[in-house]
């Protein structure tokens, strides 16, 4: 019988080694799995690169796993909000490196990571210094920079319902980026609100399907979102 079901979010990510690429879902605090997070510091796990929307907020979630000096590079959107204290400390002491990829771009470069595109030609940052040191090709007399598809050991993200399979439903706007970063990763650990039995998930509605899916964990008493 096939079942990605683990008993506990300690299982979920048992085997992370040191210097992995960790996808991490969200938007801000939408669709953020904290608890795979807090799973992941306990696992203690080092000199990780990071990828996310932003480089957390507070003193939770991805700000916690930077703050406990697991990070080595984060590869973000948005790395600065008004609570981003942890992430501007390390950053402005040097022990943190960052690589500031545009939305749209990183969101793009993830999909190509997962449906194995080789990369892809985009206006976004022409001219400005997220280009340097990239291809610029003219196409129709408009500039395009090149830019590389991102893959990773390991993507960390939050669902509302799976099956034993592994088969994804997300909730509303906590969906945002979940389902690329399951194509692009090797292992792919989703912690989930609730667990249905098969059949029950109407197949028109999977977004994620269950071969993206290597590790389903049920998460009781989390936020929805």
């Amino acid at each position: 019988m096939i079942s990605k079901i683990v008993p506990t979010l300690q299982a979920a990510v048992e085997g992370i080694q040191d210097g992995a690429i960790v996808l991490i879902g969200g938007f801000g605090g939408a669709g953020q799995p904290h608890e795979l997070i807090d799973a992941l510091i306990a696992q203690g796990a080092r000199d990780l690169t990071i990828v996310s929307n932003n480089a957390g907020s507070g003193t939770t979630g991805i700000a916690a796993l930077l703050q406990n000096g697991q990070v080595s590079k984060v590869i973000c959107s948005f790395p600065r909000q008004a609570d981003s204290f942890v992430f501007d400390g390390l950053y402005r002491a040097g022990k943190l490196e960052l690589e500031l990829v545009p939305q749209g771009t990183l969101a793009e470069r993830i999909r190509a990571g997962g449906a194995g595109v080789g990369g892809f030609y985009t206006r976004t940052a022409v001219g400005t210094p997220l280009a340097e040191g990239k291809e610029v090709r003219q196409i129709d007399g408009v500039d395009y920079v090149f830019e590389l598809p991102i893959k990773a050991d390991v993507a960390l993200i939050k669902a509302q319902v799976a099956d034993r399979w592994g088969n994804l439903t997300y909730r509303k706007t906590a969906r945002n980026f979940g389902p690329i970063m399951a194509t692009a990763a090797r292992l792919t650990v989703a912690q989930v609100s609730e667990i249905v039995e098969l059949g029950q998930i109407d197949p028109e509605l999977v977004v994620t399907p269950s071969v993206y899916v290597n590790r389903v964990v049920r998460v009781t008493g989390a936020p929805a979102a």
